[in-house]
C-alpha cells in the first residue's frame, strides 16, 4: 500500500514538473517573439517591447530558481474549495510556487497563500479542515519518501493512509551542511509559521536562542509579505540587512529559490552607495562612532562650516571694485536656513541671494558714474560676478559645498576643528576619532556618511532637480504602462512597475532591487534586520530614515551582543527610536543545535553573566561536548588539527572559531594539513573548513565546529561571553573546545 501511495506520489509530481517545463518553454518563446518584433521608431513601442522582454526573462529566472523540491506537501481536506483544489479533488498540494493547468485548474499552492495556512499549523487537537497532512520528500525530480500525519481518526482504518518514515524536520536537521543556507520552506513549524503570517505593518521583534529559526523565518516571512503585498512593495521593496558579507553569501540563495528575486540584501558596510567596506574599528572608536552623540556632533560640524566674516570684503570684479559686508552673508544665510533645505540645496538660494545684492550694488555703481544699465544688462552683470575669482572665494569660504565624504575625512583629519566642536569632551575622546585623510572607511563611518548626506543634501543642485524630474516622469511612464498592460491583455502576468524598470530610456533595465540599492535617499515598504542586537544607534537612525513608515521585522538575540556598540535590551534599544510602538515575539524551539550543545553553551553563558533565552532542543548527537586541555601551543595546534581531521572524515562542514592572536598560526596549521579544503570568512563558506572569528561565524551553521582557546576569546573584548556563546552554537553535530596551555575550561561547562 505504501509502495502504491508512493507511485502516485511520483506521477503527480511528475506531471507538476512537466507543467513547469512547459511554462518555460512558453515563456522562452514569447521573449523570443518579443524580441524579434519590428516596432519602428515610436519610442513607447520601443520601451514597451523591452519592458516586456525583461518581464519574459524574470519569469524565466524564476521558473528555473524553484525546480528543486518543487511540491513537497499535500492536504486531504474535509471541505475542499474547488477554485483552490479543481473540481471534485479532496487533495491540495502545497509548494514553492502556484501553478495551475492549461484550463487553469489549480495543481499546486504557492506556499505562502492563505489556503496553505493548515500545512503548517494543523494538529489533531486543531485540524484546521484537515484530514491528513502529506510531507514529500523529493530527490532532484523523484519523489523518494512520504509520511502522512493523520488528524481524522477515520483514515486509520482505510487503506494505505497510514504511513510511517522519518519525520520531515529531523531529514532536514540531520543532513549535512553545505556552506549554504537552505530554505525551510517544507518544514515551517507552527510558532514559525505564526510570525511568518503576521501583519506587515508596524515594528515586529522576533527574539530567539541560537538554532531557533531566526533567519530562516525572517528570510521566509520577506518572501511572505512580497507575495500578500505585491502592489505595495512592488514597487519599493525588501530591504535584508545582514551582520557581515559572509552571513549575506550564506543566505543569498533562499529567496530565489522561494521565487523572489526583488529583495536588496545588504550588510552594515554597505548600507551608503559607493562605499562597501568589512573594516572594523577598535572597540572603543565604534562604540563612540555608533553612539547617538554622534548625530549631533555631525550636525554641528555642519552648520559650522557656514561662517559670516569678521569684516567687509573687497572685491574686483571685471575692474570694478565692490565691498560685500557681512551684513548681506549673514541676511543671506538666513534666508536660506529657513528654506529649511539641507546643506548644500541651501547653498544654492544664499549665493542667489548674494549674487542678486553684489549685481544691484554694481548696477548702482555704474550708474552713478553715467552709465545706462537696464534689466536685459542686469543678467550679463550677474554672470560676471558669478564667475569672478574673489566671488567665488568669498562665497566658498561662507559656505562651501561639500560631500558627505569630506565633511567627515575633515572631521578625523583637523583635530583643532573637533575641538572647536567637542569642547565638553576629553583630549583622549577626541584622539579616538583622530584619522588621517585618505584611511579606508570603516563599518562604523558608514552610518557617519549617511548621517551626512541628510543633512547635505545633493552635491551638485542640478541632480535635485534632475531626480525631481525623473520621479515625476516615473510617474507618467505607470500610468503609460497600466494602459499598455491592458491593450496587451497580460493583466496579472506582469506588474507596471516591471514594465516601467525596463523602458528603453533608460540607460540601463534595473530592477527594483537594483534601483534601490543605488539610491541612497530610497525608502522601502519593508525593512528585515537580521542579528540586530549588534546594530548601534547610529545605525538604527540609518534603517530608520528608510523606512518612514515604521515597517520593521527585527531579528536577533540580546545574549549574542558582541559587538562594542550593541545593546543588550530590546527596550533600552527601541525606546529611544520608536517609543513602545513594537511587539515582541519568541522562539524558544531550538532545530539546529544538539541538546548536550545548548545545554552547555547555556551554562557557560549564564556561568558569566549572560542572560539568555531558555530553548528546548529537538534533538540530540550521540557526541559529547569536549573540553581538550594542551601543554604547549604546538600540542594545541596539533590537538586542533586532530579534530579536524576526525570532523572531516565523519562528513560535512568545520568551523574553526579563533581568537585574533592565534588565526595566523591556527590557519597556517590548517592550510599546510590540508591545502585548498580550507577558507576564510566568505571563503570559507564555499569549503570543507572554514576559519572564522567569532563576529565572522554569526548566523552561520556547520555540522562540526573546534573552538581555539575559549578562555582567550572572552578575554580578547569587552563581551567575550557573548562571542563564545556564539561559537559554541554554531554546530548541527559536534563541538570540541581546545584549551590553551593552563587554561581551565570555561567556567559551567
Amino acid at each position: 500500500m505504501a509502495e502504491n501511495e508512493l507511485a502516485r506520489e511520483r506521477e503527480y509530481v511528475a506531471g507538476l514538473y512537466e507543467r513547469l517545463d512547459s511554462l518555460k518553454a512558453e515563456a522562452e518563446q514569447e521573449l523570443a517573439t518579443v524580441r524579434r518584433e519590428n516596432v519602428g521608431g515610436n519610442h513607447q513601442s520601443r520601451s514597451e517591447r523591452d519592458a516586456f522582454a525583461r518581464a519574459y526573462e524574470d519569469r524565466i529566472g524564476q521558473l528555473r530558481e524553484v525546480g528543486e523540491r518543487l511540491a513537497f506537501g499535500r492536504l486531504e481536506l474535509v471541505d475542499p474549495d474547488p477554485e483552490v483544489d479543481g473540481p471534485g479533488s479532496q487533495l491540495r498540494y502545497i509548494g514553492r510556487i502556484g501553478l495551475r493547468d492549461e484550463n487553469l485548474e489549480p495543481l499546486l499552492l504557492d506556499w505562502r497563500a492563505p489556503q496553505a495556512r493548515a500545512f503548517y499549523q494543523a494538529t489533531a487537537a486543531t485540524p484546521l479542515g484537515a484530514r491528513a497532512r502529506r510531507h514529500i520528500t523529493t530527490r532532484g525530480r523523484d519523489v523518494v519518501r512520504i509520511e502522512d500525519e493523520v488528524f481524522d481518526s477515520a483514515l486509520l482504518d482505510e487503506d494505505g493512509t497510514q504511513l510511517q518514515g522519518e519525520g520531515a524536520l529531523l531529514a532536514a536537521l540531520s543532513a549535512q551542511r553545505t556552506g549554504q543556507m537552505h530554505d525551510i520552506v517544507s518544514t515551517i513549524q507552527a510558532e514559525q509559521d505564526r510570525i511568518i503570517r503576521s501583519e506587515l505593518s508596524g515594528v515586529l521583534v522576533v527574539q530567539g536562542g541560537p538554532g531557533t529559526g531566526k533567519t530562516a523565518v525572517a528570510l521566509h516571512r520577506a518572501a511572505y509579505l512580497l507575495y500578500t503585498h505585491r502592489d505595495r512593495l512592488g514597487s519599493s521593496g525588501v530591504l535584508v540587512v545582514g551582520p557581515s558579507r559572509a552571513f549575506l553569501q550564506y543566505i543569498n540563495a533562499v529567496l530565489p529559490s522561494l521565487g523572489e528575486t526583488g529583495v536588496v540584501l545588504s550588510s552594515l558596510g554597505q548600507l551608503y552607495p559607493g562605499v562597501e567596506t568589512s573594516l572594523d574599528d577598535e572597540p572603543a572608536v565604534a562604540a563612540l562612532k555608533g553612539s547617538a552623540e554622534m548625530a549631533a556632533l555631525i550636525r554641528r560640524a555642519v552648520r559650522s562650516r557656514q561662517r559670516v566674516p569678521a569684516e567687509a570684503q573687497n572685491l574686483e570684479i571685471n575692474g570694478e571694485k565692490l565691498v560685500l559686508q557681512p551684513a548681506t552673508i549673514a541676511e543671506a544665510m538666513t534666508r536660506a536656513r529657513e528654506s529649511g533645505k539641507p546643506y548644500n540645496e541651501g547653498r544654492v538660494a544664499f549665493v542667489k541671494s548674494v549674487l542678486s545684492q553684489l549685481t544691484k550694488q554694481l548696477a548702482e555703481q555704474l550708474r552713478r558714474r553715467g552709465s545706462t544699465v537696464d534689466e536685459a544688462d542686469l543678467a550679463y552683470l550677474r554672470e560676471d560676478i558669478r564667475t569672478a575669482y574673489d566671488v567665488r572665494v568669498a562665497l566658498n569660504t561662507a559656505w562651501i559645498p561639500l560631500t558627505p565624504e569630506k565633511l567627515v575625512e575633515d572631521l578625523y583629519a583637523r583635530p583643532q576643528w573637533l575641538e572647536s566642536l567637542t569642547g565638553h569632551w576629553s583630549k583622549a575622546k577626541r584622539q579616538l576619532l583622530r584619522r588621517e585623510r585618505g584611511a579606508a572607511f570603516t563599518v562604523s563611518d558608514v552610518p557617519l556618511l549617511d548621517e551626512a548626506a541628510e543633512l547635505l543634501g545633493e552635491y551638485d543642485a542640478g541632480d535635485a532637480a534632475k531626480r525631481r524630474a525623473e520621479k515625476a516622469q516615473r510617474k507618467r511612464d505607470l500610468e503609460n504602462a497600466k494602459n499598455a498592460i491592458r491593450n496587451m491583455d497580460v493583466a496579472g502576468q506582469v506588474s507596471a512597475e516591471s514594465v516601467v524598470a525596463g523602458f528603453a530610456e533608460t540607460e540601463a533595465m534595473l530592477t527594483t532591487a537594483e534601483r534601490a540599492a543605488s539610491d541612497r535617499s530610497w525608502t522601502y515598504g519593508h525593512i528585515v534586520v537580521d542579528e540586530a542586537q549588534e546594530l548601534s544607534p547610529m545605525q538604527w537612525r540609518v534603517l530608520l530614515r528608510k523606512s518612514p513608515l515604521r515597517s520593521f521585522t527585527i531579528v536577533g538575540d540580546v545574549a549574542q551582543a558582541s559587538s562594542a556598540a550593541s545593546s543588550t535590551s530590546w527596550d533600552a534599544t527601541l525606546q529611544p527610536l520608536i517609543g513602545e510602538n513594537w511587539r515582541l515575539e519568541e522562539l524558544t524551539v531550538n532545530y539546529r543545535t544538539p541538546s548536550q550543545i545548548v545545554d552547555a553553551a547555556e551554562r557557560v553563558a549564564h556561568a558569566n553573566g549572560l542572560t539568555v533565552t531558555r530553548s528546548r532542543s529537538v534533538r540530540t548527537t550521540e557526541w559529547p561536548v569536549v573540553a581538550e586541555p594542551t601543554a604547549d601551543d604546538d600540542e594545541l595546534l596539533e590537538r586542533v588539527l586532530a579534530d579536524v581531521r576526525e570532523m572531516t572524515a565523519a562528513g560535512g562542514t568545520v568551523a574553526v572559531i579563533t581568537p585574533a592572536a592565534r588565526a595566523a598560526a591556527v590557519g597556517e596549521a590548517l592550510s599546510g594539513a590540508f591545502g585548498s579544503e580550507v577558507g576564510t570568512g566568505v571563503t570559507g563558506l564555499s569549503r570543507s573548513i572554514a576559519l572564522l572569528a567569532p563576529a565572522e561565524a554569526k548566523g552561520l551553521e556547520f555540522d562540526s565546529v573546534v573552538v581555539v582557546s575559549p578562555g582567550e576569546l572572552i578575554a580578547e573584548t569587552t563581551r567575550g561571553a557573548s562571542a563564545l556563546y556564539v561559537a559554541m552554537t554554531r554546530p548541527t553535530q559536534r563541538l570540541a573546545l581546545v584549551l590553551a596551555a593552563g587554561e581551565e575550561p570555561p567556567a559551567g561547562l
